[in-house]
């Protein structure tokens, strides 16, 4: 019972720093961003954007047999008009029981390309790379593990400051389950998201 109390702390504490360096990373680039797109519109045409939003996402965590819920935040950097900078949190706490009691929490960010636009639509690919936290179901365990993360998503402009996006996205655990006395084959949890962004400014 000490030994799982531990491994909880360890884990909070590991999730902690982990959003605290994703915030401090998002301050970073807000305000480079922030500076640089004083002299992007004559440049580049005013692509230039830091918009933020949130999501609800519904993922096969390939560990088990539930499906898994919940939501997550996002920033998205536009850096020119076709490559940006993206970072996402995601907790994964909802299922369609209460008898696992697993949960899966993501921290990715990496970079974007938008490879096509048709009027309000924006198709978009996207590769990160993070840390997964995942509790297993019943009295398994708990693991963190470096994640490859590609995706695709599309963007639906709404209005000048807000837009829809629905997205999928694989994630490659190579190191998972690492459970004592079980296989190590890797887990590939995936699935797909919608939300709502914001653009703070263009």
């Amino acid at each position: 019972m000490r030994r799982a109390r531990i491994s909880n702390l360890e884990t909070a504490n590991a999730v902690t720093k982990a959003i605290l360096k994703l915030f401090v990373v998002s301050l970073f680039l807000a305000a480079t961003t922030a500076a640089y797109s004083q002299v992007a519109p004559s440049i580049r045409g005013g692509e230039s954007a830091l918009w933020a939003g949130g999501e609800f996402s519904g993922f096969n965590p390939d560990y088990g047999s539930e499906r898994l819920y919940g939501i997550g935040a996002n920033f998205d950097l536009n850096l020119t008009p076709k490559i940006g900078v993206i970072g996402e949190t995601r907790w994964l706490h909802w299922h369609n029981s209460g008898d696992g009691n697993e949960t899966q929490s993501d921290y990715l960010a990496g970079g974007k390309y938008r490879f096509y636009r048709w009027g309000k639509f924006e198709l978009n690919a996207k590769f990160l790379v993070g840390g997964v936290w995942i509790r297993y179901p019943g009295d398994i365990g708990n693991g963190s593990y470096f994640a490859l993360a590609p995706g695709a998503f599309v963007d639906y402009r709404l209005t000048s400051r807000f837009k829809l996006r629905g997205g999928y996205e694989y994630i490659d655990l190579p190191s998972a389950p690492n459970i004592p006395g079980q296989p190590n084959h890797g887990l590939t949890p995936n699935g797909f998201t919608i939300g709502v962004e914001y653009g703070i400014f263009r």
